[in-house]
């Protein structure tokens, strides 16, 4: 007869989930169970604007306001792109479903506000959404001959959402925590979508991607100077968990 907790294949399984995911998981529950929903103001805040932005831009009238202030174009003067840019996070695109643009919100901006904080989470979104745009104004500017170049079709229409920032936030926590099965995970997820359906939002995700990872880089870097004259052959291995929150 078989173990009620299961044979090894599952053992193995919650083994997996637990190294992968366990720290996480401790970290929102124990952040929730302190401060509730007053835990989560970024997210509810983003989804409340989501869904007042998506009301407004399909309202009579009221709906050319929402382009003007936050719709970014590959073809925007820089400085016209950077100042919507904020806005243009939160601005649903029109050909996705808003619900689940709300759920991976929710879920994605819930995790990296209460593991590595709202101030940094709204940075690398932002960080994210702009690399993205690069990206499209870098396509535009060599061709659809050059490198990495795509027709000139896909690059001219509005390029809105907070897609590119919920894919580089999960990349960005999963490093944090050495979730690297999950960030690998995300990346291939990519990289197949580009390899299936070459477009650009599968690039400005890569893009989004790279960036963080370039980040987490740097503060892996910064983290080990810093710790370096207390550091010795005998030090204990870093925890699972971020060196600290940025609220």
């Amino acid at each position: 007869m078989r173990a009620p907790g299961g044979g090894p294949a599952v053992k193995r399984v919650r083994e997996f989930a637990y190294a992968e995911w366990g720290a996480v998981a401790h970290d929102v529950a124990l952040r929730l169970r302190a401060r509730g929903l007053r835990a989560l103001p970024l997210t509810l805040s983003s989804c409340a604007g989501i869904l007042a932005l998506q009301l407004v831009q399909h309202s009579q009238g009221a709906g050319d306001w929402v382009d003007r202030l936050g719709g970014v174009y590959a073809t925007l003067p820089w400085w016209k792109a950077l100042l919507r840019t904020p806005l243009s996070l939160f601005v649903p695109d029109y050909s996705l479903p808003v619900w689940g643009l709300i759920v991976q919100v929710v879920v994605v901006f819930g995790i990296a506000e209460t593991t590595v904080g709202a101030r940094r989470s709204l940075g690398i979104a932002l960080l994210a959404t702009v690399a993205g745009t690069t990206f499209a104004r870098y396509s535009l500017w060599v061709g659809p001959h050059g490198f990495l170049g795509l027709p000139v079709e896909g690059l001219i229409g509005r390029d809105t959402g907070p897609s590119a920032a919920v894919v580089a936030l999960g990349v960005y926590v999963a490093c944090r925590y050495r979730a690297w099965w999950t960030a690998g995970a995300v990346v291939a997820a990519i990289l197949i979508e580009l390899v299936t359906i070459t477009n650009l939002a599968g690039f400005e995700h890569l893009t989004a991607i790279a960036a963080v990872l370039l980040v987490y880089a740097a503060e892996s870097w910064w983290q080990r100077r810093r710790d370096r004259p207390t550091g010795g052959p005998g030090a204990a291995p870093a925890d699972r968990r971020p060196a600290g929150r940025s609220h």
